[in-house]
């Protein structure tokens, strides 16, 4: 059970009201988003942020969820895995292929630029501050950098949500898979 009382769109201001709204669109993330209402500015700008990116679609959807899972794989983070997995399944990665995107390097469901994006990943959660530029030349081969710089993003603030879900003790909302995040 969540630590923090979940509030619904009906608790919300009518002006923020449409952003819940929108934040549906993105996925069953009503337990996640009802906890953040507690703070309007933190609700109004991480969701706002999350549907601007997600409309714009500078990213694709597949290396996305391949960065969000691997991240909350490594974070251990339920919540994300439960929401992300199937994501990724859209986009043709197996629940099994998921559940084991940490052992990229001979993933028969990947292929190389997946596997970089993966690497990027872990690289991101856990080994930023031991980096080499190698992996940008790498990179940047296939990214933009205002692509890279949101898959960054992207890669950094799961790791957060994975926190913030984690120890609130975010339940999966009802509905969606739960999937474990186990290695």
């Amino acid at each position: 059970m969540s630590r923090i009382s979940i509030k619904t769109r009906d608790d919300l201001p009518d002006a923020i009201k449409p952003l819940w709204d929108k934040m549906t669109t993105y996925g069953a993330f009503e337990n996640q988003a009802g906890v953040m209402a507690h703070r309007l500015p933190i609700f109004k700008h991480m969701w706002s942020l999350l549907v601007d990116l997600a409309q714009e679609g500078n990213v694709s959807k597949r290396h996305l969820e391949l960065a969000l899972v691997t991240v909350s794989l490594l974070n251990k983070c339920d919540y994300c895995v439960s929401h992300h997995a199937p994501k990724l399944a859209i986009q043709g990665v197996s629940e099994e292929g998921a559940a084991r995107l940490v052992d990229y390097k001979d993933h028969p469901e990947l292929d190389e630029l997946d596997k970089l994006v993966v690497e990027y990943s872990v690289a991101v959660t856990n080994n930023w501050n031991k980096t080499r530029d190698e992996i940008f030349v790498r990179l940047r081969a296939h990214f933009s950098e205002a692509q890279i710089v949101e898959l960054t993003w992207r890669i950094a603030l799961c790791g957060a949500f994975n926190r913030f879900n984690d120890i609130l003790q975010l339940e999966v909302e009802h509905g969606v898979p739960h999937s474990e995040a186990a290695e």
